[in-house]
């Protein structure tokens, strides 16, 4: 067990820091092992960088995917045992080891068991999937839905396939030709470069769409998706891109009776579901994983983060 966790010291930098070994799980607790955790690519570099908001969260620690083995568990503990694989979605960063309280009956725990099924590594995307998944549940997405996805970091990608696994058409977009590539590979019905424009002529002629999911953040979307026509009457917008302000015409949703909305982070459902359809094969995370290195690497892995984060997908850290 690795007595370290990553921390963001101040912007730009990257460390590795002793937080010694862990006490004893109390009777209600669980002592986890952390074995792989994954990067959340767009609030991890938010956060170091000090943006939208994160300028005085100094030193700062970020992420919220953890794959891991019990260690120990407290007297009163039935539902976990010493050996079994879990992944921990709590908003901790990267850690070697977590002490966590599992009384809480509406699962806010976020300790979800793993199938034996599901490849451990790709357990370590299933925070960013979550995300995803809650977010395309909570907007009402279904069969035939037009869905656009704008931006195909990690999140983009697992909601395109959520999506689809919906039943829903789904049109995804991204500079990144490595990225579309990708996304061609796990279903999405139509991917394109729109170039330098939010909302290229290719774009708008598959428009209008019932869903407009954001994971891209560029400033001009709503104005652009507005001006285009592509909300149409009862259209939802998906803001999953952090923003520090957000402006839009109001034409856009008086009349339309559109609406915009906001997902933050998932519930214990929302991994189940996730699971469920991983273990069928609707949804797949390998081809989303780009690099798996020792958590060692982390420093140099966050540079790549913050200069160059277009090379990144899904980023694993290996903790043994």
């Amino acid at each position: 067990m690795r007595h370290v966790a990553i921390v963001y010291p101040a912007p730009r930098q990257v460390e590795l820091v002793d937080i010694g070994p862990p006490p004893d799980p109390g009777p209600r607790q669980v002592l986890l092992r952390t074995v792989h955790s994954g990067i959340t690519n767009g609030t991890e570099r938010h956060s170091l960088l000090g943006e939208h908001g994160w300028a005085t969260a100094f030193p700062g620690r970020n992420g919220y995917q953890q794959v891991c083995v019990v260690e120990a568990a407290g007297s009163e503990i039935r539902a976990f045992a010493p050996g079994d694989w879990v992944f921990y979605g709590q908003y901790v960063g990267h850690r070697g080891w977590n002490l966590v309280d599992v009384s809480q009956a509406d699962g806010s725990h976020l300790v979800l068991p793993l199938p034996d099924c599901l490849d451990k590594r790709h357990a370590a995307l299933l925070g960013v999937a979550g995300v995803a998944m809650r977010n395309v549940r909570r907007i009402r997405v279904g069969t035939g839905s037009n869905v656009w996805v704008a931006g195909l970091g990690p999140i983009g990608q697992f909601a395109a396939q959520c999506a689809r696994a919906a039943g829903a058409r789904v049109t995804v977009t991204d500079v990144n030709e490595r990225r579309l590539s990708v996304a061609r590979e796990l279903g999405a019905h139509v991917a394109l470069d729109p170039g330098s424009e939010v909302v290229s002529p290719e774009v708008a002629a598959g428009g209008p769409y019932t869903h407009i999911i954001d994971c891209c953040g560029a400033p001009s979307l709503l104005h652009d998706a507005a001006r285009a026509g592509l909300v149409p009457h009862g259209g939802v917008i998906s803001l999953l891109a952090v923003r520090s302000d957000t402006s839009f015409p109001w034409s856009m949703l008086h009349g339309t009776e559109a609406s915009i909305e906001v997902s933050c982070h998932f519930t214990l459902d929302d991994l189940r579901a996730l699971t469920m359809l991983i273990g069928l094969g609707t949804i797949a995370v390998g081809p989303m994983i780009s690099h798996v290195v020792p958590v060692d690497e982390a420093p140099s892995i966050y540079k790549a983060l913050a200069e160059t984060p277009g090379e990144l997908l899904g980023v694993v850290f290996d903790w043994e």
